[in-house]
């Protein structure tokens, strides 16, 4: 039976594991603890395809233990966890060997089949690894994460993934891979090793010589034709902001919805709708500013994909509200006569009165605080300058809409 890539690909040493530096660098905790042979139970939290497997191999390796692999979806239940756990009891028994038992999928055990680990965890007789993509506050039980440490694992970065894509390619020595197939892959892995493993075994399979068409086909994800620091990328988001500025919402997804194929960073996308709701709409609705800074909040915090249907709630929100450049025309003017005109003084009675010089030069003479609440408690206009001599009557903000 020929062995999958991905298996033959596992690292089997810390040095050749690839991602979660934070977990596994230098001083980092779980380098630490298997370097001084000190492993405590763990439960490793994070998406498919980031180490969570191979981790716990390599951890069982150092430590010279026993590595039992058990899967919550295809494992039997607490029979079958007894037999384990009297598997590693005679191991140690005999061989003074101790066991790490790996359960994958933890979360998918109920409360009975988690509670069968508690007193063997407590007495050492295996070292609990356990994996899960879920919240192990929410689904794991309490007494057994107070008795684990949580290790979060995050999604590879494409530095990682194009590490691992190099390694498996040494295995097709034999293939042409184009340089726009591997890009595809590693843009189109979303963080997933596995994933990537397998595109490169599956597009070798498919023919000698990978282009995009074929890595097409390997990873099932149509190319976007996009490159964050070239034409496309400028292209993209040109066609979003024009399609929010046009009010058509549905050109708005469209372009949207090319972004996210091509893996742009969602908190880009945010603040460019951000800058649109001030500079496009401005006054004619202010709470499209306000929508658009809550959404580039929240997309700091959830990332792809379901950051998408908070961009798309937003970007659909600012397409179809009112529009004016007030506000932006009258800044870019101010800033013109700035530049092209002298700048006469300040109106003294506008000026900080800070101290008795200042006063008795006129500064802040005269000057009416709150003009407004005047002429509502006395009736009368109250006309005060606020403008340079040679900008007086001068007209910057315009309102233009309805």
């Amino acid at each position: 039976m020929d062995i999958p890539l991905a298996e033959q690909l596992r690292p089997q040493s810390l040095d050749d594991f690839v991602g979660q530096e934070h977990l596994v660098g230098k001083h980092k905790p779980i380098r630490q603890m298997i370097e001084n042979k000190k492993v405590i139970s763990m439960v490793f939290w994070g998406p498919p395809g980031t180490g969570k497997t191979t981790l716990a191999k390599i951890i069982a390796k150092y430590i010279e233990a026993d590595f039992i692999l058990f899967s919550a979806v295809t494992g039997g239940g607490v029979a079958e966890i007894r037999k384990i756990i009297a598997e590693a009891k005679k191991s140690y028994g005999l061989f003074k060997k101790p066991t790490v038992l790996f359960v994958d999928e933890i979360h998918r055990f109920n409360k009975a089949q988690q509670d069968a680990f508690l007193p063997h965890v407590e007495d050492g007789t295996i070292t609990l690894i356990g994996a899960t993509t879920e919240n192990p506050g929410f689904e794991i039980i309490a007494p057994l994460v107070s008795r684990s440490q949580i290790y979060v694992l995050y999604a590879l970065t494409e530095k990682d993934i194009e590490i691992i894509i190099k390694r498996a390619i040494k295995f097709y020595p034999k293939h042409i891979f184009d340089k726009s197939a591997i890009e595809h892959i590693i843009k189109n892995a979303n963080g997933d090793g596995r994933t990537a493993i397998n595109a490169i075994e599956l597009a070798a399979s498919l023919s000698k010589k990978i282009s995009l068409k074929v890595a097409e086909e390997a990873i099932q994800r149509k190319a976007i034709y996009y490159d964050k620091k070239g034409d496309w990328h400028y292209d993209t988001i040109s066609a979003f902001i024009k399609s929010m500025r046009g009010s058509n919402p549905d050109a708005t997804l469209h372009y949207l919805a090319r972004l996210m194929k091509a893996g742009e960073d969602p908190i880009f996308i945010a603040r460019r709708m951000v800058i649109f709701a001030s500079e496009d709409i401005g006054n004619a609705q202010p709470t499209a500013l306000v929508l658009a800074t809550s959404a580039m909040q929240a997309c700091h915090m959830i990332g792809w994909p379901e950051a998408g249907l908070i961009l798309a709630q937003t970007a659909t929100y600012l397409a179809t509200a009112k529009k004016s450049i007030a506000s932006t025309n009258g800044l870019y003017q101010a800033l013109t006569d700035i530049d092209e005109n002298n700048l006469d003084p300040i109106p003294l009675h506008l000026r900080n009165a800070s101290n008795k010089v200042m006063k008795s030069l006129g500064y802040g003479q005269s000057h009416v605080r709150y003009p407004w609440l005047v002429e509502k408690q006395t009736g009368k206009k109250i006309i005060q300058e606020y403008m340079p001599k040679n900008l007086r009557g001068k007209k910057y903000y315009k309102p233009n809409w309805k």
